[in-house]
């Protein structure tokens, strides 16, 4: 029986050109490279899944590649990169901040720092989720950081920046890596399906993408367990029963009966939701996000920044042809209203109620002049 590999593991980037999302970064450190401008310490922050270790670990194999290519990437074939690929460089020590944040754990890390590399020219030192170091392991770090042997460079990631020291982020290059973007998942998640022989539709991957939330590691083991669950046919119907995602469907029929001020319809649809195990405060930011989306589909420019696929985007087009901007902008902060109010409600089906009453109100003429009075007052 073959070991399967999961696929953030399979399909983790070897090279700056295979980083997603990312372009900028990789593009300084390249440069950095072949200038042979290095800094002695790097700071990598960002969100989880982003590609801060990947990169701090590519950063590491290609400096001490002996013959780098062109485009100054590593080249795979020398000593030190074979050695780096197959697990048993010397050249690279890799700590976890969170389970070695000691002050002899720091010792130790210091101990190795003088000694030189036998292949390459540099030992790099990556120390993930770096914020985790206690106080006494910071200031032992300290005077090593600022001054450390010309062969040594750390390499620190976190995600969680405003925790670390000014004495330690004045010492480093600080890199801040951003949010893959949702077009940027769905591209990579399309390329492992093809790789992988799995079927999929272009909804069925924009919703595992706004589920990761900007985190590659994230979509990616999504994306294993929706593919163990249709067997390898990935559809938007499997995705959102897998996930437990309410269906883009429920919100259209709502907006509808919204606004032909159907009320009882509305509570109906309401209900239906709420029996499927949904809870009312995520209903309410869902229809929330909805009328955002549907603000944004009024204008074919602002439509552009709507991530989703393009059967889903024409049809919200068409519904937001029927909504008037006013009618939006009331209907938005009606919602975000019930949003902050719901937490501190005793009742919050009756507030989830009362909330969908008002939307349907709203659609009313009288129901919009009623806003403009309050508005007024």
């Amino acid at each position: 029986m073959n070991n399967y590999i999961v696929s953030a593991r399979k399909y983790r980037p070897a090279s700056f050109m295979s980083v997603v999302g990312q372009r900028a970064l990789t593009t300084t450190l390249k440069n950095a490279i072949a200038s042979g401008k290095l800094a002695h310490a790097y700071l990598f922050c960002g969100p989880r899944g982003v590609g801060k270790t990947t990169c701090a670990r590519i950063f590491a194999k290609t400096i001490n590649c002996l013959t780098p290519t062109a485009e100054g990437e590593a080249c795979n074939q020398c000593e030190s990169c074979v050695a780096f690929n197959e697990q048993r460089s010397f050249n690279i020590h890799e700590l976890d901040a969170a389970s070695n944040n000691s002050v002899d754990d720091i010792r130790s890390l210091i101990e190795q720092v003088r000694i030189p590399p036998q292949i390459g020219k540099y030992k790099v030192y990556i120390i993930d989720e770096v914020h985790m170091l206690s106080q006494a392991a910071f200031n032992a770090f300290l005077k090593t950081l600022e001054e450390p042997p010309h062969h040594a460079i750390f390499v620190l990631a976190t995600t969680e920046k405003h925790k670390i020291l000014p004495t330690i982020l004045s010492r480093c290059q600080i890199y801040d890596f951003s949010r893959i973007t949702i077009k940027d998942i769905v591209e990579h998640l399309q390329y492992v399906a093809s790789q992988e022989n799995v079927k999929t539709e272009p909804e069925a991957l924009n919703v595992l993408a706004q589920k990761a939330d900007g985190g590659m590691r994230d979509a990616l083991s999504i994306f294993d367990q929706v593919v163990s669950f249709t067997g390898g046919n990935v559809t938007y119907k499997a995705v959102i029963e897998n996930l437990n995602v309410l269906d883009y469907e429920y919100y259209f029929k709502l907006t509808d009966h919204i606004l032909a001020n159907n009320i009882v319809e509305s509570l109906l649809i309401l209900n239906e939701i709420l029996s499927k195990g949904f809870d009312g405060n995520n209903i309410i930011t869902g229809i929330a996000s909805h009328f955002r989306d549907l603000l944004l589909c009024k204008d074919p420019r602002t439509a552009e920044l709507f991530e989703v696929g393009a059967s889903i985007r024409d049809r919200y087009i068409a519904t937001a042809q029927k909504c008037s901007n006013e009618f939006l902008y009331k209907a938005i902060e009606l919602i975000n209203e019930s949003d902050l109010n719901y937490r501190y409600s005793r009742n919050k089906r009756l507030l989830s109620d009362l909330t969908i009453i008002r939307l349907c109100q709203l659609s009313s003429p009288q129901g919009l002049d009623d806003q403009k009075k309050k508005a007024g007052n």
